[in-house]
C-alpha cells in the first residue's frame, strides 16, 4: 500500500509553494536518506550532466554532495506550477574544503506522481564564485527560519 505525500496534484499557488518549501527544509537537512523519500522509487533526475534513477542513487548522489559542499544553506522558490509539475528557482551557498565559498544558482523542473512524490527532477545549475563576506545565507545551518527573506526579497 503507498502512502501519500500531501500536497498532493493538482497543485495551486499555495500549495505549489507548500511543496517547494518542503523540499528546500529537507535539502537543508542535509540528510540524504530523509531527502530521498520524497521520490518515487524509480524517479529520474538529471543534475546538471549527471543522469540518476531510483533512490538509491538519489541518496548515494546526496551523500557525495554534501561532503563536498560544506555549511549548505538554500532557498527555493517557485517559479510555475500546473497540474502536477512545479518550476523552481533556487539559490545556495556553501564552501569547499579550502574555506572558499560559493553561491549556485539554478532552476529545477518537478513531475510528480498522484501520491505527491516526485518522479522526475530536472536541474541546471551554475557556480559563482563569491567572497565569504558577500554571503547572505547566515541562519544557524538546517532550515531557514520562517522570518528570513526569500530569494526575490534578498533580490537574487
Amino acid at each position: 500500500m503507498t502512502m501519500s505525500r500531501p500536497p498532493l496534484p493538482p497543485f495551486t499557488a499555495e500549495t505549489a509553494a507548500q511543496k517547494a518549501r518542503m523540499a528546500e527544509d529537507a535539502w537543508n537537512s542535509r540528510d540524504p536518506a530523509k531527502v530521498a523519500l520524497a521520490y518515487t522509487p524509480g524517479s529520474r533526475w538529471r543534475n546538471r550532466a549527471e543522469f540518476i534513477t531510483g533512490r538509491s542513487e538519489i541518496e548515494a548522489f546526496l551523500t557525495r554532495k554534501w561532503v563536498k559542499e560544506l555549511d549548505y544553506r538554500l532557498i527555493k522558490e517557485v517559479w510555475a506550477f500546473t497540474d502536477a509539475r512545479i518550476a523552481v528557482r533556487f539559490v545556495y551557498e556553501w564552501r569547499d574544503d579550502s574555506g572558499n565559498w560559493f553561491r549556485s544558482c539554478g532552476n529545477e523542473n518537478w513531475l510528480f506522481d498522484a501520491d505527491g512524490y516526485m518522479a522526475e527532477r530536472h536541474a541546471s545549475i551554475n557556480d559563482v564564485p563569491i567572497r565569504e563576506q558577500e554571503r547572505k545565507f547566515h541562519w544557524p545551518l538546517g532550515r531557514r527560519p520562517d522570518d528570513h527573506p526569500g530569494l526575490s526579497a534578498l533580490g537574487l
